[in-house]
């Protein structure tokens, strides 16, 4: 899973990836035209995995991963450097837009004053500008094609049609319903309004709780329940604080999140809303060898979640002995499950569920 930091220039972007990461890459207090992209390949916390570790003592334990990715700041206006941020983003997964809601007279706004629904607004329309664009030279590209005796595909002239409808709205294309055959004819473009989005509204460590970001996070909702039935609801989070909470030991970090009333630290609440935005979920594997977490789309069945380990479990899939992680937790062990009849066989169609401990079968 790829997701990408964005935002206006000095909104804490690269602080958050620090944060996220346990990196420390540099940070600036202007808006920089040439920059180094960051990235950086996670662990996913899961206190299952670190749990099945303890009792099945493996050789090696082995979390799901997610990657970070930061690089420039988007500008108002400025179709270069907002091109070069697009170009680098375009294969995540996720976007997350990293809102300004902090003062600092040292630290400038491109913007001239601090106003996070603007800035997500601000964000929203560079998106929307740019596949608006992308969107009209391909429907320009097709004519032609056609005048010069190649005719487009049907599918993909009508759906390219939908999305410039969709963009002239000013409507993110992530809210607009397509079928199957609609996204396979597009796909290829890469529209970059159609990624999910979450948002994060960064400020001081006074304003975690303040009747000002509540004020913003409702805005913000606002603007997306135009277009869905399910708004974003943005997390609010300081990430100067989250950057040093991060580099504090386990029990000191757990104290200060106490101290500030706070249940998790951004990194997890992150991940979290993460994997629910992209529909994802984990099963794990236990043994000697190895305990690992792998993470499939909800609702795949079996037979698909057993090829994400290898392409020979799939093609020669016989059954999947099944337990959940919360029975397992209760019978103590593998045998003690199936004594109990909670270790179940189940066959290729078997909707695989979010912590299920799985033992595939199979022959080729």
């Amino acid at each position: 899973m790829k997701l990408a930091l964005i935002g206006i220039s000095n909104s804490g972007r690269t602080t958050l990836f620090n944060s996220l990461t346990g990196r420390s890459a540099a940070t600036t207090g202007y808006s920089a035209a040439e920059a180094e992209p960051n990235m950086a390949v996670i662990k996913v916390p899961d206190r299952r995995i670190d749990e099945l570790a303890r009792i099945f003592k493996p050789k090696k334990r082995t979390h799901a991963r997610i990657e970070y990715m930061d690089y420039l700041g988007l500008c108002r206006g400025d179709a270069g450097q907002n091109g070069k941020v697009i170009e680098f983003i375009k294969d995540a997964d996720a976007l997350v837009y990293v809102l300004r809601g902090f003062e600092d007279a040292g630290v400038a706004h491109p913007l001239g004053a601090v106003d996070p629904v603007r800035d997500f607004d601000t964000i929203e329309a560079e998106l929307i500008i740019f596949d608006l664009d992308l969107a009209e030279k391909r429907l320009l590209h097709m004519e032609e094609a056609a005048r010069k005796g190649k005719p487009p595909k049907r599918e993909e002239e009508a759906a390219v049609r939908k999305c410039r409808e969709a963009l002239e709205r000013e409507m993110p294309l992530r809210y607009t319903a397509f079928d199957e055959t609609e996204r396979r004819a597009i796909r290829h473009l890469d529209f970059i309004s159609m990624l999910p989005v979450m948002a994060v509204i960064n400020v001081a460590e006074s304003d975690l709780a303040s009747a000002k970001s509540l004020s913003w996070r409702d805005a913000i909702r606002k603007r997306t329940a135009r277009f869905t039935e399910i708004p974003l609801d943005p997390i609010v989070l300081s990430g100067k604080i989250e950057m040093e909470i991060a580099e504090l030991p386990a029990e000191d970090a757990a104290a200060f999140l106490r101290d500030l009333g706070v249940g998790v630290p951004a990194r997890e609440r992150m991940i979290r809303e993460s994997y629910g935005m992209l529909g994802l979920i984990s099963f794990l594997t236990v043994g000697e060898d190895e305990v690992r977490a792998w993470t499939v789309r909800k609702g795949a069945p079996a037979r698909a979640a057993a090829g994400k380990i290898h392409s020979d479990l799939e093609r020669g899939f016989i059954r999947a002995e099944v337990v959940s992680y919360d029975d397992f937790v209760k019978a103590g062990s593998l045998s003690g499950a199936r004594s109990k009849g909670l270790l179940r066989l189940e066959g290729k169609q078997y909707v695989v569920r979010d912590g299920d401990i799985i033992d595939f079968r199979f022959n080729v």
